[in-house]
Order: C-alpha cells, then structure tokens, then sequence
C-alpha cells in the first residue's frame, strides 16, 4: 500500500469514528438506551464499523463521556474561574458547567446510572475536579472557603452535589432553576467557613 493510500485510510477511518461520536452524542442527548444499531444508522455506517473503533458499547459510551467532559471543561474555563471572588467563580463554572449538562440530558442520565470504578470516576471526573480544586484553593486562600478540609475532597463534594441537582432534575422531582438553587445553597454552607 502506498503512503498515499495509508493516509486515505486513516482519513476515512478518522471521518468514521467522528461521526460515530457525533451520532452517539446526538441519540444519547435523549435515549441513554441508544443501542449500537441505532448509531451506526445514525453514523452512515455499519455496525462493524462502530465495533471496529469501539470493541463495545461502553467503550464507545466512555468515548462520548470523554467528549462531553472536554466540552465542560472548555465551558467552565470560558467562564473565567480566575478573576473576581473565588464564591462568585465558582458559582459562574458551575452554571457553565449546568449549561453543558443541559444539551445532553439522557447522556447525563446513563453517565450518573452506570457503575464504574472509583479509578474510572476519578478519571472522568479529573479535567473538571482540576478547575474546582483551582478555584476553591483561591478561595481558601482568601478566606472564602474553609481550609480545615482538603480541597480534592470540595471539589468532588461539588460534583456529587451536581450530580444529585442534575438527577433531581432528570427524574422531574425539581425543575432546573430550583435545582440550581439547592446546588448553590447547599455548596456555599459546605464550603464557607
């Protein structure tokens, strides 16, 4: 095979497997269930196809995850996390963070419902921890936030906090700016001093 025909290969295989993305994010958006069926059709591609770039369909779930938590991150760092009171940045990543959320409310919904690891968790969970732990260390600093706990152990307070808003919302038991308050509300009194 040529070089030139290698570098085709690995465009269309690149095409596939963003597509395939772009299709899981799409019917994941609003059925957590999507099967691998429904994607490949989605994706223009066969079924192999998927299996070929994603050996299962958690492998391919954990893909879409890594996606969306890059777009949270890029979310949370446009909201400036660096400049103001440390409460008031923390409260902005978070609502930008929410706004996120909000896209992709069935993948939310498989994302909290499906067992992992503490590992895997601690993995998913790192690029946005890293953001929190940054702001709530500026706060400690400052005196805005209590420094008699760890600010590893905040940050995943924060995202399990989140998490349950996030769960509230999904199975109707709170609309979203209610939610949102509860977060808010809550954090702040686990976080001030």
């Amino acid at each position: 095979m040529s070089r030139y025909q290698a570098r085709n290969r690995r465009a269309d295989a690149l095409r596939s497997r963003a597509a395939i993305l772009d299709a899981a994010l799409r019917l994941l958006r609003t059925d957590p269930d999507a099967s691998v069926e429904a994607i490949a059709i989605a994706a223009d591609v066969t079924r192999q196809t998927v299996y070929a770039h994603f050996r299962s369909r958690e492998q391919l779930l954990a893909a879409v995850v890594e996606q969306v938590t890059d777009e949270t991150a890029a979310a949370m760092d446009a909201a400036d996390p660096d400049t103001g009171p440390a409460t008031e940045a923390l409260l902005r990543v978070l609502d930008a963070a929410a706004r996120t959320a909000e896209r992709y409310p069935g993948l939310i919904q498989a994302i909290v419902t499906t067992p992992v690891s503490p590992h895997t968790d601690r993995k998913v969970h790192a690029p946005i921890s890293e953001r929190l732990i940054r702001v709530i260390e500026r706060g400690r600093l400052a005196g805005e936030f209590d420094d008699r706990l760890p600010a590893e152990w905040l940050a995943m307070v924060t995202v399990k906090l989140a998490h349950a808003a996030s769960e509230q919302v999904t199975a109707g038991r709170m609309p979203p700016e209610e939610a949102a308050q509860a977060l808010r509300t809550t954090l702040l009194r686990a976080l001030t001093p």
